[in-house]
């Protein structure tokens, strides 16, 4: 019966019956889970015989393939454009500074140790990222989550898996030339920024679209085979236009990554990835040799020290070039001395390329599994740390460094040049992009089919009509798509000195026009002449209905922008609705009721600020009658006597709790529990607007003491707080809930223009 079953299925259990029992240890002992793994992968690998090992290597690669897909595919979800644009210049900078030197250092340090350049090279590649997961958990240990330097360091672990994509993909390419070559790799990094660019642009504008499209069906199980099924797609891509499945995966998480599903894809693909991740760590372990861990224990000490101190020294300096202050630097750096997921990523990519020795993989692991143990020693020693080195170190280098980081902190904001200048490029980057990307699809595809049924100069004529067709929106944004005339205006009327540039950018921008048009024409006919003509032409068509282009071209940019930010779009009115609904069911429960006071009350006489009610039942006293005389608004010095009349401010719930509280305590006339509402007293809302000043930061009781009235509730942010102190401040955007004499409160929300 063994027999019938196939070896795939009894490998796949004995990897995962393992690795549950190798995580249970992991989980237990609060160590990485992926250490874990890789010790699973060992126990069940050709170097251990003291329990059943996997027979077919072959079939565990191909789903530690997979494995490696979907890893980089979920890391694609939680990556996204506009969190790189977001983390900000002195992340990136530190980054760059920490890679470039650490790359550097670990090549120079696998030739000394007479290493071959691929593994020179691959060994610097794979201490280029530092571990994410590592790191975050031993934040969360020590409680430094919030501190400002975490939110550097995770700003470098952004920029760092970007980065280190790209090493892979430039990696791949040195392996199949098996040499450096200076111009080939320039060339691979221009043809991947533009596959990068299409991919992306392309990828935003239409499957968030098409995810709209089909909302009604997108349950858990369809949005979970749909996503799968873009992965899958982008690999085959990827993979077609040269470049390595591991980049495709990521590229489409990350553009998955900008939908309204993000999430939701995320949380149904988890379990996903986390079985084919499990897989893929664990073959990585069972390429583990203990004999040749040991003969290569040297090399093994030697990457350690290279990765905490070279990385620690690395990016503090980088953290200090960004401007960060001296103390922060040196925070960072010790937080990034480790190596992690990515470095058995780049180690096997190494070795499934046949271009890497055996042993790399293992040093790799050797060297990530003692700097897991370090990392949370670093952390906490780095302000012991800072402390000495401000001591030995001389104090006008110390003060220079903090002046240089003063200096850098308070950089100026763009002017209008600057913004002229990135509209500019941005606009000719981006349609530039679309325009080459249409001709090469058509020329590569179309005019081949059409080539079966007319002659090669019929097939070249129609793909040049229809290629300048989809290309014109694109062609006339280059020259059209400017910033607004009177922002154009105000800089031309500024100084003379600024219309030179002003006409140089316009002359550019046709120049860049004729070029489009003549790359278009030269991809299926080789006339110079014809394509100027045809250049010259086109622009005198666009100018005249330029108008249409213009609204054509503005939808089509309305919609990139809407399918880019749709998120933060949906998440904001969303919070809106529920601020709106907050206050929809504040105003519709929060009224004044009428209440008499029981005769043998026990806080007949008591102060009102020693009763303290605001506080126990968030209820406000609008008023008190006594007799025929009403004591509006009363302070916390006011007290009240038997069968006084009081106006109780709030909701249903909140008058409800007082009024039993007054039938506790006294004997209360059933026909006077409630009354009218006293006419002269109003509750309203009023709205702080955004654009006015003269309530910012004015106090709770400046509002009270110019209004006569009472602060009844201020609504923030979405959040509500009940009877606020005296001196809480008002800020711009502020919902205050007042209670006052009806000509009173009129009279203030008039002079200081509330809504």
């Amino acid at each position: 019966m063994e027999d019938h079953l196939p070896r795939l299925i009894t490998d796949l259990g004995l990897i995962l019956c393992v690795g549950a029992v190798t995580t249970l240890i992991f989980k237990r002992i609060n160590q990485p889970l992926v250490l874990g793994y890789i010790i699973a992968g060992f126990l069940v690998g050709p170097h251990f015989d003291y329990i059943p090992s996997v027979t077919e290597e072959h079939n565990v690669e191909i789903w530690a393939k997979i494995g490696v897909i979907f890893l980089l595919f979920s890391l694609g979800l939680e990556f996204s454009f506009k969190k790189l644009l977001n983390v900000g210049g002195s992340a990136s900078i530190t980054a760059i500074v920490e890679i470039v030197c650490i790359v550097t250092v670990g090549y120079f340090v696998g030739q000394l140790m007479n290493w071959s350049t691929m593994d020179s090279i691959f060994l610097g590649g794979l201490l280029a990222s530092s571990s994410t997961t590592i790191i975050i958990r031993a934040f969360e240990e020590l409680g430094l989550k919030r501190k400002k330097f975490a939110n550097v360091v995770f700003g470098i672990l952004i920029v760092e898996d970007i980065v280190v994509i790209l090493l892979m993909v430039m990696l791949s390419t040195m392996a199949v030339s098996q040499q450096f070559n200076g111009g080939e790799m320039i060339n691979s990094f221009i043809k991947l920024g533009f596959f990068l660019a299409v991919w992306f642009i392309g990828g935003i504008f239409i499957i968030p679209s098409f995810l709209r499209s089909i909302k009604k069906y997108l349950d858990d199980e369809t949005l979970l085979i749909i996503s799968i099924a873009l992965c899958l797609a982008m690999v085959y891509i990827a993979d077609s236009a040269g470049f390595s499945i591991e980049l495709g995966a990521f590229v489409m998480g990350s553009i998955l990554a900008e939908t309204v599903y993000a999430e939701k894809i995320e949380h149904n693909f988890k379990s996903v990835k986390d079985l084919f991740a499990t897989i893929f760590f664990i073959s990585i372990g069972m390429m583990i040799d203990p004999i040749s861990m040991y003969e290569h224990k040297w090399a093994i000490l030697i990457i350690t020290l290279v990765t905490i101190f070279g990385k620690l020294i690395f990016t503090s300096i980088g953290a200090i070039i960004s401007g960060q202050p001296l103390k922060q630097s040196v925070q960072v750096g010790m937080s990034m001395a480790q190596i992690g997921e990515f470095a058995f990523i780049v180690a096997g990519l190494g070795l499934s390329l046949g271009v890497t020795s055996d042993f790399l993989f293992p040093v790799a692991v050797g060297v990530s599994a003692i700097t897991t143990f370090t990392t949370p020693y670093l952390i906490k020693s780095s302000e012991p740390v800072y402390n000495f080195l401000v001591k030995i170190l001389p104090a006008k280098f110390v003060k220079g460094i903090d002046t240089y980081s003063s200096d850098t902190q308070h950089i100026q904001d763009e002017n209008k040049w600057n913004k002229i200048i990135k509209q500019t490029i941005t606009t000719i980057f981006v349609n530039g992009i679309i325009i080459i990307a249409v001709t090469l699809i058509i020329k590569n595809t179309l005019l081949f089919l059409l080539t079966d049924w007319f002659s090669y100069f019929g097939s070249s004529l129609v793909c040049v009509i229809l290629t300048i067709i989809i290309c014109i929106p694109f062609i006339w944004a280059i020259i059209g798509n400017r910033p607004k005339r009177e922002i154009i205006r105000e800089f031309w009327d500024e100084s003379n000195y600024n219309r030179a540039p002003i006409i140089g950018i316009i002359i550019i921008r046709i120049i860049l026009v004729l070029a489009a048009v003549i790359f278009i024409y030269n991809q299926f006919f080789s006339s110079k002449l014809a394509s100027i003509i045809l250049a010259i032409g086109l622009i005198i068509f666009m100018y005249l209905l330029s108008k249409h282009f213009d609204q054509f071209y503005n939808y089509i940019q309305k919609k990139f922008i809407y399918n880019l930010n749709e998120r933060e779009i949906l998440t904001q009115k969303a919070a809106q609705k529920k601020i709106d609904d907050k206050f929809q069911y504040t105003w519709d429960n929060t009224h004044i009721s009428d209440m008499i006071v029981p005769q043998n009350a026990n806080f007949i006489g008591v102060k009102l600020g020693d009763l303290d009610w605001r506080t126990k039942f968030h209820i406000n006293i609008a008023y008190i009658k006594r007799g025929d005389r009403i004591l509006q608004m009363p302070n916390s010095e006011s007290v009240l006597y038997p069968f006084d009349k009081i106006g109780i401010i709030g909701n249903d719930e909140q008058i409800q709790r007082f009024e039993k509280y007054l039938q506790i305590i006294g004997e209360t006339p059933p026909e006077n529990n409630q009354v009218k509402n006293t006419d002269n007293i109003t509750l309203d809302k009023v709205v702080v607007p955004q654009d006015f000043c003269v309530l910012e930061h004015k106090s709770v009781g400046w509002v009270k003491d110019t209004s006569g009235g009472i602060v009844v509730s201020i609504e923030r942010d979405g959040a509500i707080l009940y009877n606020p102190d005296r001196n809480v401040a008002i800020e711009l955007g502020d919902y205050l809930t007042i209670v006052a004499d009806k000509k009173n409160l009129k009279s203030f929300i008039q002079l200081y223009h509330l809504k």
